[in-house]
């Protein structure tokens, strides 16, 4: 097995399959913490957003921030989940020193959200459903740093308390590709609903990874859980090292430790970090600081009426309404912001021939510039403007990509363009066939051996007369009257 797309691993002693579920910790979009009103801004001075209740100064009460309350249940109705209308918080001891309580709070057997679903797209135009098995309310722990001194660990809380949503999948992948599929996707679905700005970079969504092995149709094989990995890349990368380590000590007759491991994104390995707590080893038991969070099915009925058109939906509207192959509608939707501008483009135009113009000429530039859709090098008008000026005729396609270079270099809209540089499309009969003249005037020996059974100089003959036109002429009109002239 070398690439993320191997379901099975072919093992001296037979094949294996991977089992592999994720719990992703994505951060909520909120201004405040979950029980502070600390800020949440990202890059901040260490230590600067820090509340007594963060620091879990003594007689200090948590209180429940209702934004991040409201933004796990639209996360839950944009998973298709069960919303549970009473849910506890509990406390998670354990001991660490950037968790000044010694306990987070999180969820544990009442979680606020249930089961959902995520439907995921794979390459082969195969899709497939990955269950949730629940989604919970918990509070971040600070961060430890280890670089800033030889001898000391520092600690910055400026995390401390800030809301996460846990959001566990069912072991319901098979490969390393699917479990990138899945992390895509929800990624996506997150940034469409606003809960989630998914950076991971940043660390504002990040997953931990539960592998094991067995052999295809047996019962499940020991898992282990691959901590805080923070790329998709990387979490493909764990994946299929972690699955190759189990299957080598299996085949030669060892057995698998259940165990926390770490992902070493510089060698590529996994390493053992502890045994793996199970969750008597936390000591759960309800917050006494907090009551159950209850609220209404019609608060909760409100909030779906607020959820945007999900990818889901979008893609389907875009194959259905506007005719575009799965493969382009799922690569415009997989962000809001390219399915936004791509609407604004396509907008009283052909569907395709926008869709390929985003995914082309305009895709390339982006990559070149900042890669940053809201800052885009054309604007969407613009690039409409000169689909417009394609379809009436004013200008050719292969005119058009030379127009689109200069509108990304000067600004100028197409027709402004145009005009300066005399780009237009040369339609004019008369004209072109004075053109085509000289040139099987020119190329006397060449007509005789097309009409001798040379079909392919017609291409010639084409490509002659667009380069003594500079490319205006109109293709159409090129083909029709040399047609008449060589085959008449």
């Amino acid at each position: 097995m070398n690439d993320f797309a191997s379901r099975i691993i072919q093992g001296a002693t037979g094949d294996w399959e991977m089992v592999i579920g994720l719990e992703v910790h994505a951060q909520v979009i909120s201004n405040a913490k979950l029980f502070s009103g600390a800020a949440t801004a990202f890059g901040a001075e260490p230590n600067s957003q820090v509340s007594l209740v963060d620091a879990a100064m003594p007689g200090m009460l948590p209180v429940i921030n209702e934004k991040c309350v409201e933004q796990a249940v639209r996360t839950g109705l944009g998973l298709k989940a069960r919303i549970n209308t009473f849910s506890v918080f509990d406390r998670k001891n354990y001991f660490y020193p950037d968790l000044p309580q010694g306990y987070q709070i999180s969820q544990y057997l009442q979680p606020v959200v249930g089961e959902g679903i995520i439907t995921i797209d794979l390459p082969d135009g195969e899709s497939r459903e990955i269950g949730i098995t629940r989604l919970h309310l918990e509070q971040d722990a600070g961060k430890s740093l280890h670089d800033q001194d030889p001898n000391s660990t520092y600690i910055d809380l400026n995390r401390s308390g800030v809301a996460l949503m846990e959001i566990v999948s069912e072991p319901d992948m098979r490969s390393p590709e699917e479990a990138g599929a899945y992390l895509r996707k929800l990624r996506t679905i997150l940034r469409y609903l606003g809960t989630c700005d998914g950076n991971m970079e940043e660390g504002s969504m990040r997953a931990d990874v539960n592998v094991s092995v067995r052999r295809p149709g047996e019962e499940f094989g020991t898992r282990c859980e691959i901590k805080n990995v923070n790329s998709i890349r990387f979490v493909q990368q764990a994946i299929v090292y972690e699955a190759q380590r189990q299957v080598d000590i299996l085949e030669e007759g060892g057995s698998i430790d259940q165990e926390t491991r770490l992902f070493d994104a510089n060698t590529g390995v996994t390493r053992s970090m502890r045994s793996k707590e199970e969750a008597h080893d936390y000591r759960y038991f309800p917050d006494p600081d907090l009551l159950p969070l209850t609220f209404t099915q019609e608060w909760v009925d409100s909030l779906m009426d607020t959820l945007p058109e999900l990818p889901d939906a979008k893609k389907q509207r875009f194959i259905d309404d506007l005719g575009l192959p799965a493969y382009d509608a799922g690569v415009l939707v997989a962000e809001k912001e390219t399915a936004d501008f791509y609407e604004q483009v396509a907008e009283g135009r052909d569907a395709k021939i926008a869709a390929n113009w985003v995914m082309g000429e305009f895709f390339s530039a982006l990559n070149a510039s900042s890669g940053d859709i809201t800052q885009p090098p054309v604007s969407a008008g613009n690039l409409g403007g000169l689909i417009d000026l394609i379809t009436d005729g004013t200008i050719s396609g292969r005119i058009a990509k030379q127009v689109f270079e200069a509108m990304v270099e000067s600004g100028k809209d197409a027709g402004t363009i145009v005009e300066e540089k005399g780009l237009k499309q040369v339609s004019d009969t008369g004209a072109i066939e004075a053109q085509v003249d000289e040139i099987l005037a020119a190329n006397g020996d060449k007509v005789e051996e097309y009409r001798g059974g040379k079909d392919k100089l017609f291409g010639f003959f084409v490509g002659q007369v667009m380069k003594a036109t500079q490319g205006k002429a109109n293709p159409k009109v090129v083909n029709e009257i040399l047609r008449k002239k060589l085959d008449g």
